[in-house]
């Protein structure tokens, strides 16, 4: 929906897509691996990140295990800075978000093909632009929208 935040547990490998309205749907969601790899020439802790992003760009890529059938990519930016990480899907998602262990990727947020259609859609009604928060779980805090508004306001 227009006016939409995403927020990611990466603890728990979930996402909230929290409306405007009050409400907020949620899925599941694969984020980095919790080791050093060696990807793309470089090697570095694939862990997700937890900060505030803002998707400001979309990309087709031509890897199509990698980035799934359409090659889509949304780029998140750190503070107005482009940076190597991004919402995206895979040839394998399904079987990737079936498993208790989603920590599946090289650092970027892993979603199936309908979500990443969802994310597309927000980002273009809100302008070209989505804000993206990834946190380190909940504590002991259940899973609201007046928790997930808190996580808003603090970013």
């Amino acid at each position: 929906m227009v006016g939409d935040t995403l927020i990611v547990d990466t603890e728990m490998n979930v996402g909230y897509l929290v409306h405007l309205d009050g409400g907020f749907t949620q899925f599941p969601v694969a984020t980095g691996q919790r080791r050093v790899v060696r990807y793309i020439g470089r090697t570095y802790n694939a862990k997700t990140p937890n900060r505030n992003w803002t998707v400001l760009d979309k990309e087709v890529k031509g890897d199509r295990t990698t980035f799934g059938p359409q090659g889509l990519f949304l780029r998140l930016f750190d503070e107005d800075e482009r940076t190597a990480y991004g919402i995206h899907t895979h040839r394998s998602i399904e079987m990737m978000l079936a498993g208790q262990d989603r920590y599946r990727s090289m650092g970027c947020i892993l979603v199936s093909q309908m979500i990443l259609d969802n994310i597309e859609a927000t980002f273009e009604g809100n302008g070209r632009r989505l804000d993206v928060i990834t946190i380190a779980g909940f504590g002991d805090d259940p899973v609201t929208y007046e928790t997930l508004k808190q996580k808003m306001v603090l970013k």
